[in-house]
């Protein structure tokens, strides 16, 4: 797969995310994903980094039906029901998402939402993938 980070000259360099990515592939679209246990429907954790943790999980299941890994991820559209909550703790986000993804820091955009549908969700996040193509 190709995949090139866009970063124009003398901007400042963002931390955890890209400006750009430009990529070739097999796109894969991933539906926004819950904190929460994908075969009970239940969440195991009322923490806002420990919900992110499951959700990147969830996304990462999901992506490796296409034959992909956290490394094909160009984009990561974060929906946060707590603004304060997720400004609390950088380091427990940063450390959550560093378990699941690794040091691979896609586009990425975080939106305070008012809620969820699933009431107790504190984040849902959707993805964008591309997956190199074989041959």
């Amino acid at each position: 797969m190709s995949l090139e980070i866009l970063q124009p000259p003398g901007w400042a360099r963002p931390k955890g995310y890209a400006n750009g990515v430009a990529a070739e592939g097999r796109l894969v679209f991933i539906a926004g994903q819950i904190g929460w246990n994908p075969q009970t429907g239940a969440f195991e954790t009322d923490d806002m980094a420990g919900q992110v943790r499951q959700a990147l999980a969830n996304i990462c299941e999901v992506l490796a039906q296409a034959g992909g890994r956290a490394e094909h991820l160009t984009r990561l559209t974060w929906y946060v029901t707590d603004k304060q909550a997720y400004l609390a703790d950088p380091k427990g986000i940063g450390d959550a998402y560093r378990s699941v993804v690794g040091r691979h820091f896609p586009v990425m955009a975080v939106v305070a939402v008012d809620g969820l549908i699933e009431d107790r969700a504190l984040v849902e996040i959707e993805a964008t993938a591309v997956v190199p193509v074989d041959g």
